[in-house]
């Protein structure tokens, strides 16, 4: 048999399976079609009924809003470059509304503009906020004259550093809002290095934070949008992403099982409970793009230690509360408002889906509606998602109702749904950055094994396109050698 395979080899083209059809894994899917030999064969893997991941556009009383994943950096390059090259550079489109509120003391106050994910740059926009007391303002005024020690190569939380450096207020009233947007997380359990990349290089020799943000705040002009999406939603992105690889997608399929064996890889798919002893298939080369808990079962046959270190990495889970309410009701400005944490609510932000993105509305020829969409969900608090949909719709109600006040009152919603995201988001701890380049080292010898996904290199959109990209570039490297038969497992 192992005869057989190996003069196959020389006969057949290369076969890499992607396994997991979110954005990573269909961007390592397209790169290995732009750039694989002519004749080798991409499958794409997907346990779900549908590939997109987090990425996927529903509806609600006719009005098309996004089950997940809402938009992504355009200030950074792989997203907008994805759209462009499956043709949908002309249908990306930005916010037509801008600032956001943070609920503070009561109230809503309005986020300044002058921070780095919460941390003050421009200290007199933070002051005329008003989010910050006088004391907590006068604490971050002081920082650049207090005594402190560069970060030197190490890794810290997120919150415990900043409290310590700017006090608690910044991190309660700004960081933790916005963390928790991106991450689901608490501020004193991310890590710096991983959710903060471009703070920590700054503060490698720099005692101050302050300074190390204002160093490195970025070089965008003013008037380049900050975030992006497709217009008519970005299960339009997945769509075509999918069709431009030309892969065999296969949903629906659990992948069991992950071997080595003399010429490539084996995969056995199908649920654990599956009669029988569930379809197998071959590759010379794969892509692991799945969350941690499943990469790390598939690698304990490949490499028990590297499966052991991503199986550490804890998620959050979070739903979606979506809302289309009669007519155009009259919100307040700009584009959502964020919770702190501290405020002990259930609701964590709220968009005003409609008044954040003129194109929503666009080609709906029902009656007048204002579309808005509230997150739930923090990383230790997932029994308050155990309500039923209709218990948690009307809880996100009540709450909005106090949060964000209308003159005239939040009407009943036309229409309302609930997206549940178990374990969606990952949670850098600190030393995450370390763990990862432990488990890539470990698999080096491993050329045909590529990881890509949140778990991994980011959360958003772009930095799950980027690593999916990496991914495909490992295995590209190594197919020349699998088309002329060489060995290249270590």
């Amino acid at each position: 048999m192992g005869s057989v395979l190996f003069e196959d080899r020389f006969t057949r083209p290369p076969h890499v399976v992607v396994i997991g059809g979110g954005i990573a894994g269909l961007a390592a899917a397209l790169r290995l079609r732009d750039a694989a030999p002519e004749g080798t064969t991409v499958t794409v893997v997907e346990q779900a009924g549908s590939v997109g991941g987090k990425l996927r556009t529903g509806r609600v009383a006719g009005v098309p809003i996004e089950d997940g994943a809402e938009s992504f950096l355009l200030r950074v390059p792989e997203g907008r470059a994805l759209a462009e090259r499956v043709g949908l550079g002309d249908d990306l489109v930005s916010p037509t509304a801008s600032g956001a509120t943070v609920w503070v003391d009561g109230s809503l106050r309005a986020l300044p503009a002058g921070t780095v994910l919460g941390v003050p740059v421009d200290l007199e926009a933070v002051a005329a906020s008003g989010v910050l007391s006088d004391e907590g303002l006068a604490r971050v005024r002081a920082e650049p004259g207090r005594p402190g020690t560069p970060l030197g190569e190490g890794d810290v939380a997120v919150g415990a550093l900043i409290a310590d450096r700017l006090g608690p207020e910044v991190v309660d009233r700004l960081v933790e809002p916005l963390l928790g947007g991106v991450y689901a997380g608490r501020a004193d359990r991310l890590s710096l290095r991983a959710t903060m990349p471009a703070l920590a290089a700054g503060l490698a020799d720099q005692p101050s934070l302050l300074k190390a943000a204002r160093a490195n705040r970025g070089t965008a002009a003013p008037n380049t949008p900050v975030f992006g999406t497709v217009r008519g939603g970005l299960s339009r992105l997945v769509t075509a992403v999918a069709h431009e690889s030309r892969a065999a997608i296969r949903t629906g399929l659990p992948v069991r099982s992950l071997r080595r064996t003399p010429d490539g890889w084996q995969l056995t798919l199908g649920s654990a409970g599956s009669v029988g002893v569930g379809t197998t298939i071959a590759a010379d080369a794969v892509v692991l793009a799945v969350p941690a808990a499943p990469a790390s079962r598939l690698l304990a046959d490949v490499h028990p230690v590297a499966a052991g270190t991503v199986g550490v990495l804890e998620y959050a889970s979070v739903a979606l509360v979506s809302l289309v309410l009669p007519g155009r009701v009259a919100l307040p400005p700009g584009t959502g408002a964020l919770v702190p944490a501290s405020s002990g609510r259930l609701v964590k932000a709220v968009t005003y889906v409609s008044q954040k993105w003129g194109h929503v509305l666009d080609g709906y020829t029902g009656e007048p509606v204002t579309v808005v969409r509230a997150s739930v969900g923090r990383y230790g608090e997932e029994t308050a998602l155990q309500l039923d949909d209709e218990s948690l719709i009307a809880a996100v109600r009540a709450e909005l109702a106090t949060l964000v006040p209308l003159a005239a009152g939040w009407p009943a919603p036309l229409g309302a749904q609930v997206n549940r995201w178990g374990g969606a988001l990952p949670q850098y701890a600190p030393g995450h950055l370390d763990r990862v380049a432990s488990v890539r080292a470990a698999l080096a010898a491993e050329p045909t094994l590529a990881l890509a996904g949140a778990a991994y290199d980011g959360v958003g959109i772009p930095a799950c396109i980027r690593s999916g990209q990496a991914a495909a570039d490992r295995i590209l490297a190594a197919l020349p050698a699998i088309r002329r038969g060489e060995p290249v497992h270590g």
